[in-house]
């Protein structure tokens, strides 16, 4: 229940900023324009986003078959975890990492990155992959996938007023400072939605994950891990689309720029804790 009232939240505060943006772009016209556009963007997103998340990060799907090692992982902790197989993906970069996507269980799938296959061991890897079926089980997946590509949206948006300029009722220009100040803080107000939401669902998920693998030190010992060489290592594909980096279980901008600044995850340090706490319990 808490999960559906948490994505209603989002969606009335994404079409809100759809909102704000189209009152500066077209006056009240514009503001009823953009509320229709942004609810029509929900429904895309409800359908469409884990596709579309998958596409941005040329993902590849694999089987048992073509990648026994991880299909077969995700397999037994999916049946531990009492959960429909989710289709399981590779994504080509060096970066570790891993995110899950889907509108609900039936239709869930799990991404992790040629990079993390490398770097964890096997126990470690599980860990991982438990958190993000956890994602799934707790069905907050769909936040995740509509605040990405809604937070996108808004920040096309939003650059649209900046470089086109607003009209209001009466077809006047708008004040181009009001323009330049909606283009920089609606995606500042998309990315803090993302926030206060997304923090919360990091350590549900760690929690279930530790859960499903039945080793919390795994997991804590798997997001050190990551934490640490993540840092050093970009991530192209979370660079080009960043409103996508708070889908994966590390933060992929947390190695520098003004993107770190804006943090979907909670510390390392502190979710390390909570599940070493948890393994000595």
């Amino acid at each position: 229940m808490f999960n559906w009232l948490k994505t209603s939240i989002l969606m009335a505060g994404i079409v809100a900023l759809f909102g704000a943006v189209g009152m500066m772009i077209g006056g009240e016209r514009g503001m009823i324009l953009a509320l229709i556009l942004g609810g029509g963007m929900n429904l895309f997103s409800y359908w469409f986003s884990d596709k579309m998340v998958l596409r941005m990060y040329n993902a590849q799907e694999v089987d048992a078959a073509s990648s026994p090692y991880l299909y077969n992982m995700v397999r037994e902790l999916a049946q531990r975890a009492e959960l429909p197989m989710p289709k399981v993906y590779i994504i080509n970069e060096h970066q570790p990492n891993a995110f899950a996507t889907g509108r609900n269980p039936e239709h869930a799938a799990v991404a992790a990155t040629t990079g993390i296959l490398q770097l964890l061991s096997e126990r470690e890897l599980r860990g991982v992959m438990a958190h993000e079926l956890a994602h799934v089980k707790h069905r907050d997946i769909l936040i995740s996938t509509i605040s990405a590509t809604m937070a996108g949206a808004i920040s096309m948006l939003a650059n649209f007023a900046m470089f086109f300029g607003g009209r209001d009722e009466e077809g006047r220009p708008a004040n181009p400072i009001a323009s330049i100040a909606v283009a920089i803080l609606a995606p500042i107000a998309a990315m803090l939605i993302q926030m206060a939401i997304s923090r919360s669902r990091e350590y549900e998920a760690d929690r279930g994950g530790a859960e499903f693998c039945r080793d919390p030190n795994a997991l804590a010992d798997a997001l050190q891990k990551i934490d640490y060489y993540a840092r050093g290592i970009p991530m192209p594909s979370a660079e080009a689309h960043p409103e996508t980096g708070q889908m994966m279980i590390m933060n992929p901008l947390a190695g520098g720029g003004l993107a770190g600044l804006f943090s979907t995850h909670p510390p390392t340090e502190e979710r390390v804790r909570l599940l070493r706490e948890m393994a000595r319990r």
